[in-house]
């Protein structure tokens, strides 16, 4: 794809559940901030600061747009990524809310380490919910009361989606519980999941949608009331006396700011409003296209006798061990070919060391940028190697 001329035609990049590359629309749009209105958001007067201030209010508009979420409903904040955004919320709440805190076992370890360290800190039980081959999970075995609820709506194993997530959040609210979501690896390629979803909190990352290195929380704007803000600096108040303080969160224009610490990267943050409307502009053939070239890999892969694929479908993020080879070796090997691909346990080693007893394993991730010529240069050196 044209947006993505810069990278030579002997780089196949495997690796975009951990970044995905960036069009050249958000390169441009991060080098016009620092060459064209450099400047601090929110506090300065002079057209530069005007013109920041206008694009970060339009990102955080294109986002809730995105998702077909209303702004009177929920607000955006922007964070370093999706494990500090869940971190700062459930670092935040205020005691004697949740009576268990419940999250699940494929998660990353964002959610699964958070989740863990909350329940202990407030001496509550922790659940965590086995998940289906496809995604889902059986509500009808697990109780939401006065619940904290963490968990994600696509793995970064094998993409495969919580299906079930508009029912969870139905039962999650009747029994007078709190959800919040990880959608780091939904929204680059499968936002419909969230689509109108009255998550109380979707957390998630901008470098996972073509976007500069970033993080966003999608906060419901009645999840502030359980909220005690206890990370604070510049950006944040409207008055500050010797011992006291307003928060500018007070103001309904401003309830972003309740966690906006400080000065933020505004660059990167018009770079992802670039991202989000390039994500938009994407066609029906491009994602036929995509789809098409992350199937034939698929395909390929479950077709050997050596390979042992998580997946049980077609989909972008593609992870598998290859009987009697080192996934590390393997992945070294890919390396010398120009192929970079992730190996290990991809930040889930509860459930695919623990749970499932894999070996290390390898995956493949895939976005917009891949080529007919990646696949085949990609199964020719499988060849080889599997000989």
């Amino acid at each position: 794809m044209k947006d993505f001329d810069y990278l030579a035609k002997s780089d196949i990049y495997l690796d975009s559940a951990c970044q995905s590359l960036r069009p050249r629309q958000v390169i441009d749009a991060l080098n016009r901030y620092y060459t064209r209105h450099n400047s601090c958001g929110e506090r300065v007067k002079y057209a530069w600061g005007r013109q920041t201030d206008e694009l970060v209010e339009e990102t955080r508009d294109l986002i809730l747009k995105y998702l077909k979420l209303k702004k009177k409903d929920y607000s955006v904040s922007f964070t370093l990524n999706t494990t500090y955004g869940i971190n700062l919320l459930l670092n935040q709440f205020k005691d004697g809310i949740f009576q268990k805190v419940v999250t699940s076992e494929i998660e990353h370890n964002s959610p699964f380490l958070s989740t863990m360290t909350f329940a202990k800190r407030r001496q509550i039980p922790r659940i965590v919910m086995e998940r289906e081959d496809d995604g889902s999970i059986e509500l009808d075995r697990y109780d939401f009361t006065n619940a904290l609820v963490v968990v994600n709506c696509a793995s970064n194993i094998d993409g495969r989606k919580l299906s079930n997530v508009e029912d969870l959040v139905k039962k999650v609210h009747k029994q007078k519980g709190i959800i919040i979501i990880d959608a780091a690896q939904a929204l680059a390629h499968s936002p419909e999941i969230l689509y109108k979803t009255q998550a109380d909190a979707i957390c998630s990352s901008a470098h996972k949608m073509y976007g500069p290195s970033l993080g966003f929380m999608i906060v419901r704007r009645d999840l502030f009331k359980i909220i005690e803000t206890s990370f604070i600096g510049g950006g944040m108040v409207d008055d500050v006396e010797k011992e006291g303080y307003i928060l500018s969160a007070e103001s309904p224009n401003h309830a972003y700011t309740k966690f906006e610490s400080g000065l933020q990267a505004w660059g990167e943050i018009v770079a992802f409003g670039e991202a989000i409307k390039w994500l938009n502009g994407r066609t029906k053939t491009d994602k036929e296209n995509f789809r098409r070239q992350y199937e034939r890999l698929f395909d390929y892969l479950s077709a050997q006798e050596r390979i042992r694929l998580v997946n049980t479908e077609p989909n972008p993020t593609i992870s598998f061990y290859i009987d009697g080879l080192d996934s590390h070796l393997v992945g070294g090997a890919l390396s010398n070919e120009g192929i970079m691909a992730r190996t290990g346990y991809f930040c889930v080693h509860y459930y695919l060391d623990h749970v499932k007893h894999y070996p290390p394993l390898i995956r493949f991730s895939m976005g917009y940028h891949i080529r007919p010529s990646d696949i085949d240069k990609t199964i020719e050196i499988f060849e080889r190697m599997l000989g």
